[in-house]
């Protein structure tokens, strides 16, 4: 599947030829390199390593400088990309073109980090009457049972952490490719902080 390390800028807003407004995220793509192919005879499995943005050599160990090539710098983000659907060898690079003429992308992120949170806030729970003496507003009520099996199940929907996952938001409309800035203007919710890294691919499912 077509794909490409990108790093979400920001928002912005851009006007048809009939002056409709849409808000779009800017997804700025540096050069995406070829780190390495894997082979079914020696791995298993077919797939292509891409590596972006240029990592500080002193910032660079020698078991994570030993996976790139001569030839090929160390890079601060590696994503390894299976059936990508074009031939391409170590060394080669990629940029916004590689996707020209796709209207739809899956974009891949980490969500943004909330913090501990109730249940309303990470579950859509309802909630108790607001009204006065109710004694129960946002709590989740209760979650074991007083007879068999007397615990609480695994998979309860209680408050906790909520957030910092990966998440793949499908079916999102390419915009414009600005081949001359290596941008991406996409139409909806990408995942993932402001300068945090994305993964753009083809979308899998129209």
């Amino acid at each position: 599947m077509l794909s490409l390390i990108g790093k979400k800028v920001g928002m912005t807003q851009v006007f048809d030829e009939t002056g409709v407004l849409t808000p779009v995220t800017v997804v700025k793509v540096e050069e995406n390199v070829v780190i390495a192919n894997k082979s079914i005879e020696k791995d298993g499995y077919e797939a292509v390593v891409l590596g972006s943005v240029e990592r500080k050599e002193k910032h660079t160990t020698k078991p994570v400088a030993g996976q790139f090539k001569e030839g090929v710098t160390p890079k601060r983000k590696v994503v390894e990309v299976r059936d990508f659907g074009k031939e391409c060898a170590v060394g080669d690079t990629f940029g916004v073109e590689l996707i020209e003429g796709v209207e739809f992308v899956d974009v891949i992120g980490t969500s943004k980090g909330k913090g501990y949170q109730g249940v309303m806030k990470r579950h859509n729970f309802g909630g108790g009457r607001k009204t006065h003496g109710s004694k129960f507003h946002r709590a989740n009520g209760s979650t074991g049972m007083a007879a068999y099996p007397s615990k609480v199940i695994k998979g309860t929907k209680m408050a906790g952490r909520m957030g910092g996952e990966r998440k793949t938001v499908q079916n999102l409309q390419v915009v414009k490719v600005d081949t001359e800035r290596q941008v991406l203007l996409i139409k909806g919710a990408v995942p993932g902080t402001k300068d945090s890294f994305v993964i753009v691919r083809k979308a899998k499912k129209l």
